[in-house]
């Protein structure tokens, strides 16, 4: 329910959940290694609601609100740990 933290700043996500996401790769990576990328991009999805939600200019607007974010995954790719594996958001 990460979107639902529109109050947090980018980097406070990362601190909250890539822990959970870490032991998610770990779990999916070893048992079910198809269904680790769906939920991974599950992931990249909320956070793209969240976008959306914390910014006003990204509210209607979906495939802006995935560049931007795949534009701080290029300039950050270690933020969040899927993104260091390589599933990213889109990004122009």
């Amino acid at each position: 329910r990460l979107q639902l933290k529109a109050e947090k700043d980018l980097s406070d996500l990362s601190n909250m959940f890539n822990s959970q996401i870490i032991g998610w790769i770990n779990y999916y990576g070893k048992f079910y290694k198809s269904e680790i990328y769906s939920t991974l991009r599950h992931i990249n999805k909320a956070l793209i609601m969240w976008a959306r939600k914390k910014y006003k200019r990204l509210a209607r607007h979906k495939k802006r609100a995935e560049y931007f974010l795949g534009r701080i995954a290029k300039q950050i790719p270690n933020l969040f740990k899927h993104w260091e594996l390589g599933i990213k958001p889109t990004a122009e």
